[in-house]
């Protein structure tokens, strides 16, 4: 006896699972439990050391500085640890960078960067967000990671008393978190420069750019990460550092920010961008991939702090 199958119906199935799925999803983005799962899932916070920096001192030079600085935690008279880094330049002279990482690796793993940034001369001021690293190992929201980086800012002003040699950098996520905070902050009298590497407009769109599962989740995300609506209200000169090969966060992208950018600065008569595009360019390696370059773009920047 032959058996007819219908194939429609699995097909059809498969599509109503995957809907009734992106419907669940929307309909509990309001969840706290999901909204951490989220979180947790998106950021990938990496607290603790790895193993080869387990001892204290253990990565730094002769000056360098570790401190915790205490948060005010979620519950009520509860404070959270917040990791600072202070590398010092020889030159006192030099400019200052706050350093504000991306998603997944800590400042440990996030060395290598730094030692690029500070070869070019500036003195460092970086921070672990709470859920990274050294901080307190909580799941960090974007409201956590924006409260961090002015709290990473205030210790760069602490360190460095010229407000003009104080810059902001930010690579992938913490380019959003350099946007916001440069957003609320002005030239000469706050600050004298922002650098982003990597960065994207909003978080959605990065997920948009996955396919369709990232178009999914980009429809029912909490997550924002908007720095396409914040770009014009930066009234510093912008170095914007993009990798053409990123498969993390697409050129186009970096692009899309870099012309909303251009755009308010012409409106206002404020600096604008310097575009740096790195052929063949990685997410998180254009330091090691092209130094020449990157290095001429960083001291280019620290020529123009006066």
């Amino acid at each position: 006896m032959t058996c007819c199958v219908n194939r429609t119906r699995p097909r059809r199935l498969r599509a109503a699972g995957l809907l009734a799925f992106s419907l669940a999803l929307a309909a509990l983005s309001g969840c706290a439990w999901l909204g951490a799962k989220e979180r947790e899932a998106v950021l990938r916070p990496s607290p603790g050391r790895p193993a080869a920096f387990a001892q204290d001192g253990a990565g730094l030079r002769p000056g360098d500085q570790r401190y915790l600085l205490q948060m005010p935690g979620e519950q009520q008279g509860r404070s959270e640890a917040l990791a600072i880094w202070y590398l010092p330049q020889a030159d006192p002279a030099a400019p200052t960078l706050l350093y504000l990482h991306g998603t997944l690796r800590n400042l440990y793993e996030n060395l290598p960067k730094i030692d690029a940034l500070r070869e070019a001369g500036f003195a460092i001021v970086a921070v672990d967000y709470r859920g990274w690293g050294d901080s307190e190992p909580i799941i960090p929201s974007e409201a956590t990671i924006t409260a961090d980086s002015r709290a990473a800012f205030a210790e760069l002003a602490k360190h460095q008393p010229d407000a003009r040699k104080r810059v902001i950098f930010g690579h992938s996520m913490g380019g959003s978190a350099a946007v916001t905070l440069a957003s609320g902050l002005r030239r000469g009298q706050d600050y004298g420069a922002l650098i982003l590497e990597s960065t994207f407009t909003r978080m959605p769109d990065v997920a948009r750019e996955a396919g369709t599962i990232g178009r999914m989740a980009a429809a029912v995300t909490s997550l924002e990460f908007d720095s396409l609506s914040k770009i014009g209200r930066v009234d510093a000169p912008i170095l914007m550092l993009h990798g053409s090969a990123d498969k993390t966060v697409p050129v186009l992208l970096g692009r899309r920010l870099r012309d909303a950018a251009d755009k308010a600065a012409d409106a206002a008569g404020t600096p604008g961008v310097r575009w740096v595009e790195f052929p063949e360019g990685s997410h998180s390696g254009l330091h090691r991939e092209s130094p020449d370059l990157y290095q001429a773009a960083l001291k280019s920047l620290i020529s123009t702090l006066k």
